[in-house]
């Protein structure tokens, strides 16, 4: 997944905490805005099912 992700334009880097048979913490860092679809679909493309958490 981080490969997918690395790849959405401006990301600057990519944390996965992957937990098998759960729900996985993604964190993605940019210095300038980063399109959530994009990300949406990186996640998508790596198989995976993208769940928001909002702070």
């Amino acid at each position: 997944m981080t490969t997918e992700l690395g790849r959405v334009a401006g990301t600057d880097s990519v944390s996965v905490d992957l937990a098998p048979g759960g729900l996985s913490l993604v964190t993605v860092s940019s210095s300038s805005p980063v399109d959530p679809a994009a990300i949406a679909a990186a996640i998508a493309e790596a198989g995976y099912e993208l769940i928001r958490q909002t702070p």
